[in-house]
């Protein structure tokens, strides 16, 4: 089995070797590249398992990297960093597409400890489309492409990351089934972490942004009050 390659964009060259060897003890086969051109570059012409991606970055930054990838069809996951700690510059990240998020000054412990989650994740969800017959998951108004990894809302495209679109996904193959904020934490982003399960709700906030008509009373993603959320339960599969 060959070991996954993962390319690392990081302008600051010490951060971007320390990321580098620790990953190669791990096995990972990693490329680096110093700014946002020769990244976007090195993105584009090989396929890689994991995206590494600085936000801050000479050339061109990191969020019109991500938003450049997120425009091609094939689909890379990407680990977002930051210098900044804003929930406005995290949540940026999030909507042009990274998959996570980590704010430096970070230890390479955690950052570590991602990258084995996004790849547990991608296993998981690689799995269950492998197992599941289901093409498309219609709940009401909403229809959700499972291979294609979109979703229509009254026949009108929305627009989702990719962790929205894992959630979302996530709720939809088990309509009714309440989870608890730390359960979907394990789920979705494939880690448990005490502190962090803020990042939960501000996905349903978003999620149910773009897909219920008042989301101030939501008709797909539920709450459940004292234990988390659920999904509509009455459900057709096509």
């Amino acid at each position: 089995m060959k070991p996954r390659k993962i390319l690392v964009i990081e302008d600051d060259r010490d951060i971007a070797r320390l990321v580098e060897l620790h990953l190669h003890d791990l096995g990972y086969d990693v490329q680096l590249a110093h700014d946002g051109v020769s990244g976007l570059k090195h993105a584009l012409s090989t396929p890689y398992n994991l995206i590494i991606l600085d936000l801050m970055l000479p050339g061109i930054e990191g969020l019109e990297v991500c938003r450049n990838l997120r425009a091609k069809p094939n689909y890379t996951p990407i680990l977002m960093l930051t210098a900044k700690s804003t929930e406005l510059d995290r949540v940026l990240g999030l909507e042009v597409g990274a998959d996570d998020y980590l704010t430096k000054p970070f230890s390479i412990r955690e950052l570590l400890a991602r990258v084995k989650a996004l790849f547990r994740r991608i296993e998981a969800l690689e799995s269950q489309s492998a197992q599941s017959t289901q093409k498309t998951i219609r709940a009401g108004d909403l229809a959700i492409d499972v291979e294609k990894r979109t979703v229509t809302l009254c026949g009108k495209p929305v627009d989702l990351t990719a962790k929205e679109f894992d959630l979302l996904l996530q709720f939809a193959q088990h309509p009714g089934r309440a989870y608890t904020r730390s359960q979907l934490l394990d789920l979705v982003w494939g880690y448990t972490h005490e502190g962090y399960e803020h990042t939960v709700n501000s996905h349903i906030n978003r999620l149910r942004a773009k897909i219920e008509r008042d989301p101030a009373h939501p008709q797909y993603v539920l709450t459940v009050w004292g234990i988390g959320y659920r999904f509509y339960e009455e459900q057709v599969e096509g």
